[in-house]
């Protein structure tokens, strides 16, 4: 069964709509607060399509996850209890959340950095930023450093790669698209 080809395919033509950069930063910003689906999957392929674009693109995610993230922030620190805190056991995120209180505990700031890269979804440490009081500066600078990293990584290796990385990635999208669920089923049963 091909679930993967079909929603690169879809990526690949929003990144050729007319309003896709907006399509790109809703996408970032609502995942950075609630949404599940990380903003990469639209990235990649638009960076592909419009390589000429590749860094705008990096950019327009990285600061609508930044904004998102300050939502989310907010949201943690104002409504935890009353409208939080009921959403992450709906979602099952409870134990996410724990994991990631205890990582604010251990590295501070630096978690938040490391959070652009995690498994983790990036909502659990912004909505945690929020509940411990993390100062907000320094947590809007690492977001903003954590996120860029990922972003214009991704935008990178999607605008050196062009052509050839295209045809690779449509060859490998469904192993690739597999193997990242595996390896989080992994990862979610090892921090369990």
């Amino acid at each position: 069964m091909k679930l993967f080809t079909p929603l690169y395919d879809v990526c690949l033509r929003w990144a050729k709509h007319p309003h896709a950069d907006k399509y790109l930063a809703g996408l970032s910003f609502s995942e950075s607060v609630i949404f599940p689906i990380p903003p990469d999957v639209m990235l990649a392929p638009m960076a592909l399509a419009k390589p000429e674009k590749a860094w705008w693109y990096a950019f327009v995610c990285t600061l609508a996850s930044v904004l998102g993230g300050i939502a989310g922030y907010i949201l943690g620190y104002l409504a935890f209890d009353g409208l939080i805190l009921p959403l992450i056991e709906t979602l099952h995120y409870q134990d996410k959340l724990n994991t990631a209180m205890q990582w604010f505990e251990q590295y501070g700031v630096w978690i938040v950095f490391i959070a652009g890269f995690s498994p983790i979804p990036y909502k659990v440490f912004t909505i945690s930023a929020g509940v411990l009081g993390m100062m907000f500066i320094p947590f809007v600078i690492a977001s903003f450093f954590g996120r860029g990293c990922r972003f214009f990584l991704v935008a990178a290796l999607m605008y050196w790669g062009g052509a050839k990385m295209e045809s690779k990635l449509r060859q490998y999208v469904e192993l690739l698209g597999w193997l990242v669920i595996v390896l989080a089923v992994v990862i979610y049963l090892v921090a369990k």
